[in-house]
Order: C-alpha cells, then structure tokens, then sequence
C-alpha cells in the first residue's frame, strides 16, 4: 500500500521533482565550473546552445536500442512497485536533460475518469539510479530479464516466507482466544448445527450499514455450509446510532425468553434497517415479535422500562458484549471471528471460504458448542 501511495502521489506531484535533483545537479556542475580555468569568449555561444530543448536520447553503436531501454526501465519499476502492473503503464520518451549523464522521462497509466495519469523521473544512462519525487532513495533499473527473474523468485519467496509466519501467528493466536471468545457465547442464540466445527460470532451493529452487509453475507454462509457452521450474534452498537443500542436491548430481552424471537428482531432491524428510527423502534420491534410466543407484557418491562432491574440488567449485557470486543481487537462494526480468527469488516463470501477452511483443519481445535440452539 505505501508503494502505491507513493506512485499516486508521484502522479500528482511528479512535475516538482524536476525542480529539485536537477536543481542539486546543476549546484554541482557550477560549482566545477567555478574551479575551472576561464575560458574564451566563446563560452557564452556555447552555453546558448546548451539551452536548447533537450533531443531524444539515442542509444550508443552497439548499446541496446531505445524501445528495449525503455522496457527494461518499465519492467524494473513493475517489479520495484507490484501494484503498478495492474495500472497498465506505458512509457513516454527518453530525452537528455540539461545535466550531463542525466536522461528525464515518464510513464503514464490511467487514472480517475480514464484520465492520464504522468509521473516523471530523471535517470542516469547506465540505468542504475533512477529518482522520483517522494522516493527516499534512487532506483536500480538497470536489471536485464534473467536478473528480474531471479530478484522476482527471491522476492516471492520472501513474502511467502512473511505470510507463512503471519498465519501461524495468527493461528496460535485464534487457539489461545477460543476459550474466552468460547465462554462469552454460553446461553447466546445460536443458527447452525450446535455441534458444527466452525464458530463465527459477529460483534454488530443494527443500525450500521455495513453491517447489514455482514448479515446478507452470513446468510450466505449459513446456507453454503449447513452442516460445517454455527453463527452467534454479539451486540456492539456504536455511539453514532441513536437507536442501534435501544434496539440490542431489545434483542436481548427477546432472547432471554426466547432464541427465535430473537432471530426476529435480528432479521427485522437488517432487512428493514431504513425503515427504522428512534421514535418508532420499539414499536418495529412489536411488529417483528408479533406471534412470537413471547410474554410481551415481561418483554417490555426489560426493553422500555428505562428503570426497571430488567432493562437495567439487559443494558449491562450489551455493554459488557462491548467491552469484550474491544479487549479483542473489535473496534468497528461489523468484526468476525471464525473459531476465534479475527475478520475485520464487511468481507466478500471468498474471505469466509479461506478462514472456515482453514478452521475446519485438523490442527485446529473447534470451538465447544453454544448452549442454546435456535
């Protein structure tokens, strides 16, 4: 991502660079110049012509042509900035700079609205440093095919070294955290199979849009794996959302007496989240329990009696689900983990392929089963 960064900035801010090294070039070249012996008067002829616009630069007898140049530059930057391979750049022209040794060009890729995006650079002609605004330090470029392909075999074996490490990291991370993450979902609603090797709790968010992301998403999940995973809901309502927590009070009164009626409030405040506001849900949330079995004359003692043991007690239970979350690293909404592996966000259906099947490794330990199944 910081190559990237710095490629886009470099897009904006490229045309400053040649203010900049060239202006330290020239520093140097005067300060030769002014320990040289003088010359004759027809200096000031000579350095007129020098002012002329810079000519493209042309290869040496028997250097490598100008297109191969510019290729081996371009492929270099590819391999220096991954990213960039993705940008479909091209390559301007090869001009001589005012400085001696000193070449200037550009490439360009598309940018916002298909616009060009051009960032310029200077190099010295035998390619080994090539320099771009922001970049702390000048770049090799001068690597032929066979030398990119070694760098590129190394590099990928670096990284994939890197990932390596992470996800054991990761993993020893997930089975240290099962216990407690184990422990908060005793008596929680549960959809999926009790006894399914893979857990995913949710910390969300009713009133959060990428939340109602997330649900759309772990419907997904629940129906691509039936038998392999079980879903718990954990309240995290945000300071922002009026009546997110309102609502998560209510969830949690409905599911004291009951896991489906739960489920329905759940389903109601995603699937009709526009609908909802801080003057009308309580009464949403009558709507969605009707023919739910509850006691809705307990119900709304614990979820609108602002004073009462019940909604006073229901409220501590959401924020003790918060408090939890954000020990663990929650600190948005909606945040997963999968048999304890943090997913942060409203993640693609891919993401969730990659952890469960990496959950339901032998190596790695289930999650116990929550108590209640609904």
């Amino acid at each position: 991502m910081k190559n990237l960064c710095n490629i886009a900035l470099l897009a904006v801010a490229g045309m400053a660079f040649a203010t900049v090294a060239p202006a330290q070039a020239k520093s140097a070249a005067a300060s030769k110049s002014a320990a040289a012996p003088a010359k004759s008067a027809a200096a000031p002829a000579k350095s007129a012509k020098a002012a002329k616009p810079p000519a493209v630069t042309k290869s040496p007898a028997g250097a490598e042509s100008m297109d191969a140049r510019k290729n081996k530059i371009l492929e270099n930057l590819k391999l220096k900035f991954p990213q960039l391979s993705t940008m479909n750049p091209t390559m301007g022209e090869l001009k001589h700079s005012p400085w001696a040794g000193i070449d200037e060009g550009s490439f360009s890729f598309p940018g916002q609205q298909g616009q060009p995006q051009v960032q310029k650079f200077l190099v010295n002609q035998d390619d080994t440093a090539l320099f771009m605004l922001m970049m702390p330090e000048p770049i090799d470029v001068s690597m032929g095919e066979s030398e990119r392909t070694a760098k590129k075999a190394q590099m990928d074996a670096e990284r994939a070294a890197a990932d390596a490490k992470k996800a054991k990291e990761d993993a020893e991370k997930a089975r240290t955290l099962l216990p407690e993450l184990t422990e908060s979902i005793k008596g929680l609603p549960v959809r999926g199979p009790a006894n399914a090797p893979v857990t995913i709790i949710e910390f969300s968010d009713f009133q959060c849009p990428y939340c109602s992301q997330g649900f759309k998403t772990m419907e997904e999940v629940l129906k691509k794996y039936p038998n392999d995973v079980k879903f718990v809901f954990k309240h995290y309502p945000l300071p922002m959302h009026p009546w997110a927590k309102p609502a998560s009070v209510a969830a949690v009164c409905a599911g004291q007496q009951s896991g489906d009626a739960f489920w329905k409030l759940h389903d109601g405040y995603f699937s009709h989240q526009g609908e909802v506001n801080t003057e009308n849900v309580m009464a949403k949330s009558k709507e969605w329990l009707t023919g739910s079995k509850l006691d809705m004359a307990k119900w709304s003692v614990c979820a609108e009696k602002a004073d009462s043991a019940e909604h006073k007690a229901a409220e501590k239970t959401v924020e003790d689900s918060i408090a939890f979350g954000s020990a663990h690293g929650v600190s948005g909404t909606p945040g997963f983990f999968v048999n304890g592996a943090f997913i942060n966000g409203a993640r693609p259906i891919g993401d969730f392929d990659a952890a469960i099947a990496s959950a339901k490794k032998p190596a790695d330990a289930p999650m116990a089963p929550a108590d209640k199944k609904n």
